[in-house]
């Protein structure tokens, strides 16, 4: 494992003990268990010339949760000790109340590791990684005169959790991130400006991305996309036929699709997709799948944060919807198996059903036929921020890298393109999936009722006929 600059938990809290305290919360309830966590997280950005921000931060704390029905006790606190841990107990008790309830099954134990036993913080000293954005800043502003402000950061955390069950199991993961970003404004001869970014990483160490051999990529992908919008034309407005590209462009199935197939927002009739297992949901041919076990992977996790073990999640199968990502608590209220996906953002959150890899499969078409076939639209390759209303799909996104199609010639690059539909009706609107399935660089984050969680996403190269394009009129 890490070398961990922390004493371990059970210097802090002796195991029997805590263990005693929790089974005195959840006694006649459905559920519960004790979340510990020590998290470690640094960030340096360096802008305009200069290095802008640089932070170092240590949490550590528990989580107590108790659940009887519906009902859920959660109690948290940033010191571990048995005295706060008896009066989170008490408070957390408060949830099962006269009990009645029967504990339920605890998850399956597993093995599998997913990622390295590495420390992103402690493979390179401070110096060498603002001389790395350094290099990086100058780099773009010799490689194109053009170029007038670059950014580049790089963040790295290492997350240790234990999970303390009340049959008496005992669960340890130690999870690793790291991320290099950059972007790129560039300045025309007529004071036009445009941008562009890229990056990635994922659960593995940092210095492989600070290589020269690494980052250059990674700087030169992001001049080039800030090079393409400088040409860019307005983009045209509305009902396109719209190509998107592999990898990246699965946010939109993320967003779209993803949040609706949460168990919580099922098993309440909030979302479209409620009560529609077994129904066509997605053209045929249309596979969906949630995997938290592609290593090393920005959303993979050994196992959840409730310790069910993940897995491989088939949502949708050949346009069938085949099921929901589910935590214990609302798998229970369904009647069917948690599938690994309670989640939280730390030991002050409660776990809540979560994506983490949500990819749609490849299919049979030539990705280079599929945009040769399209008559009038869009191929969007990159998309920044979205939104979306569970309730009944519709969302919006707009397109940081896309081009203006006709008769399957690319005429020009456009800015300012937004997608308008809702996720139900846009995935029975699929005419083509190309052959080409790639996942993201390593890049995403997904917020949900306040608590964040790094995820990833997946795609092939989709034909999806006649989505509402905002833009300038026509």
């Amino acid at each position: 494992m890490p070398e961990s600059p922390f004493r371990p938990f059970e210097t802090l809290l002796e195991e029997n003990r805590a263990l005693a305290l929790l089974r005195r919360a959840v006694a006649g309830g459905d559920d519960g268990e004790l979340f510990l966590e020590r998290r470690r997280s640094e960030i340096l950005a360096f802008d305009d010339g200069r290095l802008r921000t640089a932070s170092f931060n240590v949490a550590e704390g528990f989580g107590l949760r108790a659940v009887r029905g519906e009902t859920a006790g959660y109690a948290h606190a940033t010191e571990i000790s048995e005295k706060a841990l008896k009066r989170a107990a008490e408070t957390a008790r408060l949830a099962v109340g006269a009990g009645g309830g029967t504990l339920a099954a605890p998850p399956s134990p597993t093995n599998r590791r997913l990622y390295r036993d590495i420390n992103p913080l402690g493979e390179t000293e401070f110096a060498p990684k603002v001389e790395t954005l350094a290099e990086i800043d100058a780099f773009l502003r010799g490689l194109d005169r053009r170029v007038v402000q670059v950014g580049a950061s790089i963040a790295a955390s290492l997350q240790e959790i234990e999970i303390l069950r009340p049959e008496g199991r005992r669960l340890r993961d130690v999870r690793p991130m790291a991320r290099l970003g950059i972007s790129v404004i560039v300045e025309d001869a007529n004071g036009r400006r445009e941008s562009g970014s890229h990056g990635g990483g994922g659960r593995i160490g940092l210095a492989g991305m600070m290589e020269r051999s690494h980052w250059e990529g990674v700087a030169r992908e992001a001049l080039r996309i800030a090079l393409v919008n400088l040409e860019a034309e307005p983009a045209p407005a509305g009902q396109l036929d719209v190509v998107l590209g592999p990898g990246w462009p699965g946010i939109l199935l993320h967003e779209a699709v993803g949040h609706g197939l949460e168990g919580d927002f099922n098993r309440k009739g909030t979302s479209a997709f409620s009560g529609r297992i077994g129904e066509r949901v997605a053209a045929p041919g249309v596979t969906v799948v949630d995997d938290g076990t592609i290593p090393d992977r920005r959303g993979s996790i050994t196992f959840d944060d409730e310790g069910t073990p993940s897995r491989r999640n088939v949502l949708i199968e050949d346009g069938i919807l085949t099921g929901y990502m589910q935590d214990r608590q609302n798998a229970r209220l369904m009647g069917v198996a948690p599938t690994g996906n309670g989640r939280r953002e730390s030991f002050a959150h409660a776990p809540m059903p979560r994506m983490t890899n949500t990819i749609m499969e490849s299919g049979n078409a030539d990705p280079a036929g599929i945009l040769a076939d399209l008559k009038d639209g869009i191929h969007a390759v990159g998309f920044g921020g979205g939104q979306v209303d569970i309730t009944n799909g519709k969302f919006v996104f707009s397109c940081t890298e896309a081009y203006r199609v006709k008769n399957g010639r690319v005429i020009a690059p456009i800015k300012g393109a937004t997608l308008i539909g809702d996720g139900p009706a846009a995935m029975q609107k699929i005419r083509a999936i190309g052959n080409d399935m790639a996942l993201d660089p390593g890049i995403g984050n997904c917020g949900k009722a306040g608590q964040w969680v790094p995820v990833g996403v997946g795609q092939p190269t989709v034909l999806i006929g006649g989505l509402t394009v905002g833009g300038s009129a026509t």
